[in-house]
């Protein structure tokens, strides 16, 4: 077993010399991070990394992987307290000051919360928009959600967060996107290129997932009716709210939760 710092144990698979062909390895390091940058580590972890497809180190990791020679060439960014020790002892990687770094099968993080951030970025990238928003409601993640904490200066400079932020609230009584523009102080179609960028799709896209996600909430946790489920969520009936229900999520309102066996 191994022991994080925190002195968790953790009862690994395998060890690394063992590990079989995987998509990605990632390598957590802390504080002790120098106590492990051994020749014998560095040897196993270029094996390691013959066999992933994606390299990803995480915190204080990225020194561990610069020291085995697999960041040579590649821009990079490591915990920031080391960011200036590390640019000095790796020359030969582009060391630089930001949360996550992408450079070809290398990904880089600066650690704490650049950790969530980079894994919200691995689950948008192969799952999607719509699973990626499903995360953000789960953990309440403030800037997927456009929940920015009011007593932060400037937190709702964003229009794509302050537009979310007007859906959350209007989800009973689903307003225009030319009325969640206005609020959201930003032209329709400025709106709407902001939100392709940021989360690659639209805000209608948005605004219908987040009232079917509310849908969803309420099926799996309450005894409403899908009826009284479809006025709370904006839709005027309940075959609409089930159509729209079962395109999103590939299954009826009424197979889910407390639902599941009921008269339709």
């Amino acid at each position: 077993s191994a022991a994080s710092s925190s002195r968790l144990q953790i009862l690994p698979d395998a060890a690394l010399k063992d590990m079989a062909q995987c998509d990605y390895l990632c390598v957590v390091a802390s504080y002790d991070y120098l106590k492990h940058d051994t020749a014998s580590l560095r040897q196993a972890l270029r094996q390691a990394a013959r066999k992933c497809r994606i390299l990803v180190g995480l915190d204080s990791g990225p020194w561990l992987m610069a020291s085995a020679g697999l960041l040579d060439g590649k821009r990079a960014t490591v915990h920031w307290e080391m960011l200036d020790l590390f640019s000095e002892r790796f020359l030969t990687t582009d060391a630089t000051r930001q949360r996550v770094v992408y450079d070809g099968n290398r990904v880089t993080c600066a650690g704490a919360m650049a950790a969530f951030d980079l894994t919200r970025q691995m689950i948008q990238s192969h799952l999607g928009n719509a699973i990626a928003l499903d995360v953000d409601a789960m953990l309440m993640h403030d800037e997927g959600l456009g929940m920015k904490d009011a007593r932060r200066p400037n937190s709702g400079h964003n229009p794509v967060q302050r537009a979310i932020a007007e859906m959350h609230k209007n989800i009973e009584r689903p307003l225009p996107l030319s009325d969640i523009a206005q609020l959201a102080a930003c032209p329709l179609k400025t709106l709407s290129r902001r939100f392709q960028a940021s989360l690659g799709t639209s805000p209608g896209q948005v605004y219908r997932h987040i009232r079917l996600t509310e849908a969803r909430q309420l099926i799996e946790s309450t005894s409403l009716s899908i009826s009284e489920i479809a006025l709370r969520c904006g839709y005027e009936s309940p075959t609409a709210l089930s159509r729209a229900f079962r395109l999103r999520f590939g299954v009826a309102p009424t197979a889910l939760g407390l639902h599941q066996g009921a008269p339709r």
